[in-house]
């Protein structure tokens, strides 16, 4: 007896003190210890229960001993990988998987937990299983992030125990990385089969008469019998001894801008992403459905003062510039000024382009302070004002009153739903495309209604 209190003292001992930060107790242990604990308690009432408790006692001890030779004896390192893309895409469920391997030459139980980055605030993200010798698993999961940035990842840590159960060793499976956390790319992919559906249904049954005279220059060409004698080219003309005329395409290729308020109003919150974040992913969506459509993509963000500019193009460095710029975005928390807004695209704006302004208005009067600005930007482009209807207040003026306070909640909320509707009239009055939509479906209606002022060549 006191043999085996002394062997497993020392087992203890020098688990404590090489393995103590990694050694880990376990409920089985403390009801087995307690459960004992009362059978000495009792077999002082009753002495015949004494032997056997010791024999209990000592079958206890020779399965701690075991168990803890088992976990510390065998260089059992478990191994474990996290398989994430570089980059997650915001708003969206991105895929995980853990992999993990049993190294010691018996069964065990794992629990696997990652340690997610802090934006998360996860704390119930594990895994229990039981593996073989040597046996591999893997467990998937998803995480959607609802903001951009850089989530950093921690280690994957396994608590090893074996079938006994009493003791559970910890490792550390050294996985710490960084994945920036990018505007959303799942959306922009899966718009851009509405993108190529879209080329593939071109207008075609219906003849189009076409204004002017297209000026997107292809090629030189020797001058033939029926060629329009005003685009004959001089100087090549001297040059070769002979009449050469320019050839030149349809013109496809309008500009087409998104302009992104970051103003304070854009902070509102829907299904835990703010306004501006649902305005960055549709409009990488939109540079991507644009480009597509053969037309030039440019960007400009505002606030209080201007942000960043992006000259229109089509070049194919576009999309990842766009991307890479509404990484950064960041809402400010000042009123937005249309005025410098309008005087910024006065000057770097000169051709005539689609405008699509992601703004949010939450009155009448609000709109209304802008207003003037936002027809002034009307009398040389096309714009289009889209903002966001409150699902809230849909939802509580849905709601049957009870009481006095019902009633009125309900009509603060009608009020506010119906102003709504009269910014949307009010900016069609002024020749203003307007777009009143749920931030849910802001990409997919902005999408459709760029193809539709496609088709109506309107642009």
């Amino acid at each position: 007896m006191i043999f085996l209190l002394i062997l497993a003292g020392v087992a203890l001992w020098v688990i404590a003190n090489y393995w103590l930060k990694d050694v880990f107790v376990s409920n089985r242990l403390f009801w087995v210890s307690g459960t004992i604990v009362i059978l000495f308690l009792t077999s002082f009432f009753y002495p015949v229960l004494f032997q056997p408790v010791k024999i209990i006692l000592v079958i206890f001890l020779l399965l701690l001993v075991t168990d803890a030779l088992f976990l510390f004896a065998y260089n059992g390192n478990p191994g474990a990988k996290r398989i994430i893309a570089e980059r997650m895409s915001n708003g969206d469920n991105n895929p995980v998987v853990l992999q993990v391997k049993n190294s010691y030459p018996f069964a065990i139980r794992m629990r696997i937990i990652d340690e997610l980055p802090e934006q998360f605030q996860s704390r119930s993200n594990f895994f229990d299983a039981t593996f073989k010798s040597g046996e591999e698993k893997n467990f998937r999961f998803s995480l959607r992030p609802v903001e951009r940035g850089e989530y950093h990842f921690g280690d994957i840590l396994i608590y090893a125990k074996s079938l006994l159960g009493f003791l559970s060793r910890r490792f550390a499976a050294n996985a710490a990385q960084m994945v920036p956390v990018y505007p959303s790319f799942f959306q922009m992919r899966k718009h851009d089969l509405i993108a190529r559906d879209a080329e593939t249904n071109e207008t075609g049954t219906k003849k189009l008469r076409k204004l002017g005279l297209s000026l997107e220059f292809e090629h030189v060409k020797e001058y033939t019998r029926g060629d329009d004698i005003r685009i004959i080219n001089w100087k090549a003309t001297a040059r070769k001894g002979g009449l050469m005329v320019n050839n030149y395409l349809d013109e496809r290729s309008q500009q087409v801008f998104c302009i992104i308020d970051k103003g304070r109003l854009m902070k509102m919150p829907f299904n835990k992403l703010s306004l501006l974040d649902y305005a960055v992913n549709s409009s990488l969506v939109m540079c991507n459905v644009s480009l597509r459509r053969h037309d030039r993509f440019g960007l400009i963000t505002f606030a209080e003062k201007i942000g960043t500019i992006l000259p229109a193009d089509k070049k194919a460095t576009q999309l990842q510039n766009v991307l890479q710029i509404l990484y950064n975005q960041r809402t400010r928390f000042l009123e937005s000024d249309f005025e410098m807004l309008y005087k910024q695209i006065r000057t770097n704006v000169r051709h005539r382009s689609l405008l699509i302004l992601f703004t949010n208005f939450e009155s009448f009067g609000g709109m209304q302070r802008q207003l003037p600005y936002l027809r002034m930007i009307a009398r040389h482009h096309l714009l289009m004002v889209v903002f966001f209807e409150n699902t809230e207040l849909k939802d509580l003026s849905a709601k049957r009153a009870k009481d006095i306070e019902g009633v009125y909640i309900k009509t603060v909320a009608e009020k506010f739903m119906h102003e709504k509707r009269l910014i949307v009239k009010e900016l069609q009055n002024y020749g203003i495309l307007s777009m009143l939509t749920t931030p849910e479906n802001l990409t997919v209606n902005t999408v459709n209604k760029y193809l539709e002022l496609k088709a109506r060549q309107a642009i």
